[in-house]
């Protein structure tokens, strides 16, 4: 898809209301017994998922001879989490990391327990990284996590209370403090002095672009790897991606909301999209968005040089996993709700 010049500027008016629905239609009307999805996801993946749906309702109109009408509903992660508990009626969740499809198992029973061995590769069909956008010419001199706690550097980053893309990057500082300084109490340190740079905290990780590339405050955007090259591909040489020396390896999450689609009788279609992530042209749908393939050797050598070389780690082995970093940072009284405070 090409983007138009004002893919950023769409969704501000509705960011202040909450969730964002998109939909695509295959005819004007539904022909009789098709069927309506709702994909429940998080902020970046509005074009990724416009183009993807394309494919899908093709592949499912010519295996089953039914319309299919896909509708996307976008917001920060932990955000969407919490509004389908809430009662929204999402026949997939396509969230920003585990731990808010986690939520969806433990509050209401939305999701099956087992649901990450439903998939191939945990149920993360794509995965990405955090990386920096600057303005042209770098005016900063930003290179790598270090430089975002220099005074006078303004940092944009979205709040880690409801988007998934924010705790990523919190994570990602954090691990880099750790390692590069030697100890948790100097990470602290490191993450308070970078928040203390951060002039204003969006509710999602599209908000933050927006904030960043429209409104022009700062001077680097933490963001999703994906979001960077978008924005870069939209405006050309007015922004830069700088790649850290380090990262976290981002592996976002898809899952079927068992109890919506059982109640809705949409199981077979809602399964049947999930899996066509994993096909090959589901991953060059996802490499082509600036995704990294989980599964496709093909898509994976086709988008190889889009993708800057730095080390990942993953969650596990930084923090041992979603449960215990929800409890260690972003739970009540945790280690973000201490360092931060909005002046």
């Amino acid at each position: 898809m090409t983007l138009r010049r004002d893919f950023i500027k769409i969704p501000l008016a509705t960011l202040a209301a909450g969730t964002l629905g998109l939909a695509w239609h295959a005819h004007s009307a539904a022909a009789p017994g098709a069927l309506t999805l709702l994909n429940v996801s998080y902020d970046p993946t509005r074009e990724f998922y416009v183009d993807f749906n394309q494919a899908f309702i093709r592949y499912w109109k010519a295996r089953t001879g039914q319309d299919v009408t896909i509708r996307q509903s976008h917001g920060g992660s932990g955000k969407q989490a919490r509004a389908i508990i809430d009662g929204l009626e999402a026949d997939v969740a396509t969230l920003g990391l585990a731990g808010d499809t986690d939520a969806l198992v433990k509050h209401g029973g939305w999701v099956a327990p087992d649901w990450q061995k439903r998939l191939p590769h945990n149920a993360s069909p794509y995965t990405s990284t955090i990386v920096f956008v600057v303005r042209q010419g770098n005016p900063k001199g930003i290179k790598d996590w270090d430089d975002l706690v220099r005074p006078g550097v303004s940092v944009i980053t979205p709040n880690p209370k409801t988007s998934g893309g924010a705790r990523w990057n919190y994570l990602a500082a954090w691990a880099f403090a750790r390692r590069r300084l030697g100890s948790e109490a100097k990470a602290r340190d490191f993450v308070a002095r970078l928040y203390g740079n951060v002039p204003v905290l969006d509710t999602g990780a599209r908000g933050s672009t927006i904030t960043f590339g429209q409104r022009n405050q700062g001077d680097v955007l933490v963001a999703w790897e994906n979001e960077a090259w978008l924005l870069q591909k939209e405006f050309g040489a007015k922004f830069e991606v700088i790649a850290p020396s380090a990262s976290i390896l981002a592996e976002p999450a898809v899952a079927v909301v068992d109890r919506n689609v059982d109640r809705k009788g949409t199981r077979a279609v809602a399964e049947a999209y999930l899996q066509y992530l994993y096909s090959e042209e589901g991953q060059d749908i996802i490499g082509r968005h600036f995704y990294r393939p989980a599964v496709s050797q093909k898509a994976q050598a086709k988008y190889a040089k889009q993708f800057p070389a730095l080390q990942l780690f993953t969650i596990d082995q930084a923090f041992g996993g979603w449960a215990q970093a929800d409890k260690d940072h972003f739970a009540e009284g945790a280690s973000f709700d201490q360092i931060y405070t909005r002046k």
